[in-house]
C-alpha cells in the first residue's frame, strides 16, 4: 500500500478471530455478518482506491441495540473497530484494518420523520444525501448540503467528513445543517445531542462529533435542517482564457457583496472531460470555466445575473450563457455534478484532493499548481467549490506504471503545503483520513495535537475507534500527562497539580 503505515495488528485479536465471528453472529442474527475472504473483497476500501485492506470481519447491525451491544464487546475485548457509511469518503476514513470490526451502517436506511412545521427530518444515517431531498421535494422543500456524490454518500458520512457540496457557499456545510444526532460510545453508551431545537447550552459536542471522521463515536440517528426551494433560481457559465482569470472573477464577485447559492470552476482539462460525458453544452475554447447561481426573489435574481456579468467582463471573460429554463440550469450543473467520473474516462487512475484556501489567494495556488504538475510531470484537472475556496485537484496518473503511484501523493502532498503555506488548509470535506493524517504536522503544532488527542482520549479512552487514522502518530491517552518521577519524587513538588 505505497508506504501507508497502519497500526500494527495485535496478534492476540487475529488468533481469536473465529470467536469474535461467532459472537457477532449471537449479536447480529441471520446475514448481518460478513467473514468469507471473496465477500469482504467490496469493503477493503473506500472512494481511495489507493489504498485497500480486508478487514477482520464485516457486520452490518440493524438496531440500535445491536450497535451498542457490538461496540461494548469489543471495547471489553480490546477489539478495534472501523465504523463505515457508504463508503464514499476519499481519504481513506473507512479503511478497514486487519484486526478490526468493520461496522457497516448501510442498514440504517430510513427516514423516521418528516416535521414540516419545524422544517426538520429525522433520519437513520444510512440515508442518502439525495434521499432526503427526494422525501420532501412535492411539499416544496430541500436539504442544502449537496455533495457531488449524494446520490449514493450517506447521512451518516456526511456527518462524520461535514461534507459541503456546491451550495455550501450560500447556505452552509454539514455542521450549519446538522440539528442533533444520536450515537453510540465504544463502550456501548447511548447518547443524545441536540434534536429539533436550535443551538443547546453548554459544550458545543455536536459541533464537535461533525467531522470526527470516527473516531469519537458511531451516529445512529441525524436530525438535519430542511429548507423552502427559492422562489428563482439561475445559473450563468462564463469562460475565461485562463484560470487565474476565473479565480480573479470569483475573488471579485465575494468582494462586491454577492453570495451566490453555488460558484464552482473547473480548469481546461475537467471541463472538455465533463463535456464529453455528459453534453451539457460547455465552451471548448475556454481554460476555465464558472457556474455561478443565484437564487431568490425574481427581481433580484435579475439584478444580480447583471452585476456578475458586470465583473466577468472586467475580468476577460470570452463567453456567458444564462440559463432560461430549469432544465438548462440543472444541464449546467450536471457537468460539475459528473466531473470526477468524466476525469476519469481520460486517465487510467486519478487521485483527488481536497484542501482549502482564502479565496483571494485562488490565482496565486491554481498558477502553483501548474508548476508542480510540470515539476511532477503529470497532468492535473481542477474542480472546486470556487466560492468558498474549496480545491478539488485530479491529479492523473497510471497506477500501472511503477512509482507513478508514489509520484501522485508526492505532488498531492505538495498542493496541500501549497495550501497551508497561504493560509489555508489541509481539508475542507474529505477529511484527513489516511491520506492526510502524516501532513497534520504542516498545519499543527505538538501541542495542536495534544490537545485534539486528549478530546479522542475523553470519548476513546482505549483509541480502538478508528485507529490509525487523523494523528499522525499513535500514543496513549496516559502519554499525554506524561511526567519523569525520579527516585519516587515530583518533580517541583510545589507547584499545584489537579
Amino acid at each position: 500500500m505505497s508506504g501507508l503505515v497502519l497500526p500494527k495488528p495485535d496478534a492476540a485479536t487475529l488468533s481469536r478471530r473465529a470467536e469474535i465471528v461467532a459472537d457477532m453472529r449471537i449479536i447480529v442474527p441471520g446475514e448481518g455478518v460478513v467473514d468469507a475472504v471473496s465477500e469482504m473483497r467490496a469493503f477493503e476500501s473506500d472512494g481511495l482506491t489507493a489504498y485497500r485492506q480486508l478487514p477482520l470481519v464485516v457486520v452490518l447491525p440493524e438496531t440500535v441495540a445491536q450497535v451498542a451491544k457490538i461496540l461494548k464487546y469489543c471495547n471489553e475485548r480490546t477489539i478495534r473497530v472501523v465504523p463505515r457509511g457508504s463508503g464514499t469518503s476519499l481519504s481513506g476514513g473507512a479503511l478497514p484494518l486487519e484486526d478490526a470490526v468493520l461496522l457497516v451502517m448501510s442498514r440504517f436506511n430510513r427516514i423516521l420523520e418528516i416535521d414540516y412545521p419545524n422544517r426538520v427530518v429525522v433520519a437513520q444515517p444510512g440515508v442518502t444525501n439525495l434521499g432526503i431531498t427526494t422525501a420532501v421535494e412535492q411539499e416544496g422543500f430541500y436539504y442544502a448540503p449537496d455533495p457531488s456524490s449524494q446520490i449514493a454518500c450517506s447521512i451518516g458520512g456526511n456527518v462524520a467528513e461535514n461534507s459541503g457540496g456546491v451550495h455550501c457557499l450560500k447556505y452552509g456545510l454539514t455542521a450549519n445543517n446538522v440539528l442533533g444526532i444520536e450515537m453510540v460510545l465504544m463502550n456501548g453508551e447511548i447518547l443524545r445531542l441536540g434534536g429539533k431545537h436550535l443551538d443547546a447550552e453548554g459544550y458545543d459536542l455536536l459541533g464537535v462529533m461533525t467531522g470526527s471522521e470516527g473516531l469519537l463515536g458511531v451516529v445512529t440517528e441525524v436530525t438535519v435542517r430542511i429548507l423552502k426551494k427559492p422562489e428563482t433560481a439561475r445559473a450563468l457559465l462564463i469562460g475565461f482564457p485562463s484560470s487565474e482569470q476565473g479565480g480573479q472573477c470569483v475573488a471579485d464577485i465575494i468582494g462586491a457583496g454577492i453570495v451566490p447559492g453555488g460558484m464552482e470552476m473547473m480548469d481546461g482539462p475537467a471541463i472538455r472531460a465533463a463535456e464529453d460525458f455528459v453534453h451539457a453544452g460547455y465552451p471548448l475554447d475556454c481554460e476555465a470555466l464558472l457556474i455561478v447561481e443565484l437564487d431568490g426573489p425574481a427581481v433580484e435574481v435579475d439584478h444580480l445575473i447583471g452585476e456578475v456579468e458586470a465583473i466577468a467582463l472586467q475580468n476577460g471573460s470570452t463567453t456567458c450563457r444564462i440559463s432560461q429554463s430549469e432544465d438548462e440550469r440543472l444541464a449546467f450543473w450536471a457537468g460539475r455534478k459528473a466531473a470526477f467520473p468524466a476525469v476519469g474516462r481520460i486517465s487510467p487512475d486519478y487521485y483527488c484532493m481536497d484542501g482549502t484556501i482564502p479565496r483571494k489567494e485562488l490565482p496565486k495556488v491554481l498558477a502553483g499548481m501548474k508548476a508542480l504538475s510540470e515539476k511532477y510531470g503529470l497532468g492535473v484537472a481542477n474542480v472546486f467549490h470556487a466560492g468558498d475556496g474549496n480545491l478539488h485537484p485530479l491529479i492523473l496518473y497510471d497506477a500501472n506504471k511503477p512509482g507513478e503511484l508514489d509520484k501522485a501523493e508526492q505532488f498531492g502532498a505538495d498542493i496541500l503545503r501549497l495550501c497551508v503555506r497561504v493560509g489555508g488548509v489541509l481539508t475542507g470535506e474529505h477529511g484527513v483520513g489516511v491520506e492526510k493524517r502524516d501532513l497534520m504536522p504542516e498545519m499543527f503544532n505538538e501541542t495542536d495535537l495534544d490537545q485534539q488527542m486528549r478530546v479522542k482520549c475523553a470519548f476513546d479512552p482505549n483509541h480502538l475507534l478508528n485507529p490509525g487514522k487523523v494523528f499522525p502518530q499513535l500514543r496513549r491517552c496516559a502519554e499525554l500527562g506524561r511526567m519523569h518521577i525520579h527516585a519516587g519524587k515530583l518533580p517541583f513538588p510545589d507547584i499545584p497539580r489537579f
